[in-house]
């Protein structure tokens, strides 16, 4: 079924929307919620709450691209239910690759007076300016949590190319922000 018929079955409050979503996006929602979370069974929980997060929301927005719209969603959820573990401290397995970025956007080393939203414009810029292959592998270790083992395989990369790639990406990152004058 194609993603307009989908969102409007969410419009008519039609419970088919959620089966169809599932049928169709139900591995990516799974697969972005296990990278986040190690766990099958919370995967498995945070794709049904992104159904949820969508049946509430849907209407009244309206997706322009419904993939990346569910992607959002189930990101959100999954890192929601991280946050939820790890002060219950209840998580003892997983990596979440954002401690590698710690030294390019840490909460204690930066400054108060860039915005999340104006943050997010800047590294979509440098993004946008990167080669394909370093902004795609960047994008599925920090968007998707990809492990470097996954990144390697789907790129017919070594995983030791792929961890020098975003070392490199890394370091550019902060020229870029400090470039920008993001302060850090």
């Amino acid at each position: 079924m194609k993603d307009e018929n989908i969102i409007g079955l969410y419009f008519e409050r039609n419970e088919k929307a959620i089966a169809e979503t599932d049928k169709k996006y139900g591995k990516l929602c799974f697969s972005i919620a296990h990278n986040i979370l190690q766990s099958p069974e919370d995967s498995k929980e945070c794709v049904n709450d992104t159904y949820l997060h969508l049946w509430n929301s849907i209407p009244p927005v309206k997706p322009k691209n419904f993939p990346a719209f569910i992607s959002k969603v189930a990101r959100f959820v999954s890192f929601d239910r991280y946050d939820f573990l790890h002060a219950k401290k209840r998580f003892s397995e997983g990596e979440v690759p954002f401690e590698e970025l710690e030294e390019v956007l840490s909460d204690d080393r930066m400054k108060k007076e860039t915005e999340d939203s104006e943050l997010g414009e800047i590294i979509d810029g440098f993004l946008r300016k990167e080669k394909t292959d370093s902004r795609n592998v960047f994008i599925r270790r920090y968007y998707f949590c990809d492990s470097v083992s996954e990144i390697a395989k789907r790129f017919a990369f070594s995983e030791s190319k792929v961890k020098s790639m975003l070392g490199r990406t890394r370091k550019r990152l902060r020229e870029y922000l400090e470039k920008e004058g993001v302060r850090l």
